[in-house]
């Protein structure tokens, strides 16, 4: 199938979404009937408000160093897809701008926005092959082992946890337990795998909250008291999903911007909640850390693993795309944890949209604040190798677009 691609990025930035990025670009640059290369600047807005750029005018250099880039280089957004009119303007752009080829980087609502253009457009007769592109940090993507860009911030909220876990051992006479807020509305992913910064008694983390078990102030306080007595200090990562036994969650916002355009609970200040209970209830000072969006988007501690495989699902997109294939999203499917190996499946994008991969509850502790060796060996493979970012004059250099839109 002759005619022009459009690639585009969705959510929140993570180290490794450009990868993926880069995997379409150069990928679709093999394939000739893949005419134009476009990019979508801010992701679905950018094609209902027809801010199209051409990437075959930007330089190589800047295409090959998206891969050590973080954040969304395309340019991201958070807008639901609200109505019939918005899909219908959505195919009307694709047929102006011969778009035969559709590649969505994105998590749950990206992939459901492209399952919903690729059912009008076999509705209509337009003939267009969609491909999702898996990313989240969240990792709670169905039908896929993992998601691009959570071995990334794992890795990087881990060493965090490590190195802040040694600054409380150092002064916790003064400073004597530490709070760390981890990323993850729904699923516990992120903050679990800040266990994989502990190879000793002493080491940080020592308490995980995750979303899937519900908080337990007395529980809490008893399991703190006990590293308290037993080593006289304590770090916990505690994620911004927790819950109390009743579902609220213990950070949610209030006010004009306590949702998000997809009706989603806007979360924040978890770590402080949890600072504030123990210096009132345990009555030892307590410190805070919410690393927020810098944990998501750490390059210089990027997974490298996390790197490749980004890439990779960008590049076999395109290559499923090229032998026909539509209506589905590249899933990573692991063949074996040690030594580690890791291949590529097709998921329909109905499936993915429509489910949610919520931490599994046998890889939780029994007591509920720790993980299981079960996990470690899961997530310790996707946190291996450093991702080297060119360095200039000491501090990284990062690829940026010229942006040379399209008018038709």
């Amino acid at each position: 199938m002759k005619g022009n691609s459009i690639v585009a990025q969705s959510g929140g930035p993570t180290a490794v979404i450009n990868a993926s990025a880069c995997g379409v670009i150069q990928e679709a640059m093999r394939h000739p009937e893949i005419e134009g290369i476009y990019g979508a600047h801010n992701g679905i807005l950018g094609i209902l408000n027809e801010r199209i750029f051409d990437i075959r005018k930007e330089d190589p250099a800047i295409v090959e160093g998206l891969r050590t880039t973080p954040s969304a280089a395309l340019g991201s957004c958070r807008y639901k897809v609200k109505s019939e009119a918005d899909y219908g303007k959505i195919l009307t752009v694709f047929k102006k701008y011969n778009i035969r080829y559709f590649f969505y980087i994105g998590g749950n609502d990206s992939q459901d926005t492209a399952d919903r253009v690729n059912r009008l457009a076999q509705r209509e007769g337009y003939g267009i092959r969609v491909i999702g592109v898996p990313k989240t940090i969240d990792n709670d993507l169905a039908y896929t082992d993992h998601c691009p860009g959570y071995g990334s911030v794992v890795k990087y909220l881990a060493t965090m946890t490590l190195e802040a876990g040694r600054d409380t051992e150092a002064l916790y006479t003064a400073d004597t337990v530490n709070v760390i807020e981890a990323m993850g509305r729904n699923a516990g992913w992120i903050a679990a795998g800040t266990a994989l910064a502990k190879r000793d008694e002493l080491d940080a983390p020592h308490i995980i909250l995750l979303p899937e078990v519900p908080f337990d102030p007395e529980a809490f306080k008893a399991r703190l008291r006990h590293f308290l007595s037993k080593i006289g200090y304590a770090v916990v990562v505690v994620s911004e999903g927790t819950r109390r036994a009743d579902g609220t969650y213990i950070s949610e916002q209030k006010g004009e911007f306590a949702k998000d355009s997809f009706g989603h609970t806007q979360l924040g200040g978890a770590a402080n909640f949890i600072k504030n209970l123990i210096e009132r209830e345990v009555k030892v000072k307590s410190r805070f850390a919410i690393p927020s969006t810098m944990q998501r988007n750490g390059i210089h501690l990027a997974s490298l693993t996390d790197s490749r495989e980004a890439y990779g699902v960008g590049k076999r997109a395109v290559e499923c795309a090229a032998d026909g294939v539509s209506g589905k999203m590249v899933a990573l499917r692991r063949l074996s944890d040690s030594p580690y190996r890791c291949d590529y499946d097709l998921v329909d994008l109905s499936l993915v949209a429509n489910g949610e991969k919520a931490f599994p509850r046998e890889w939780i502790s029994p007591d509920g604040f720790f993980v299981t060796e079960a996990f470690l060996q899961y997530a310790r493979p996707l946190i291996q190798g450093e991702v080297a970012p060119v360095i200039e004059d000491g501090i990284p250099r990062f690829s940026r677009f010229k942006r040379y839109f399209v008018t038709v």
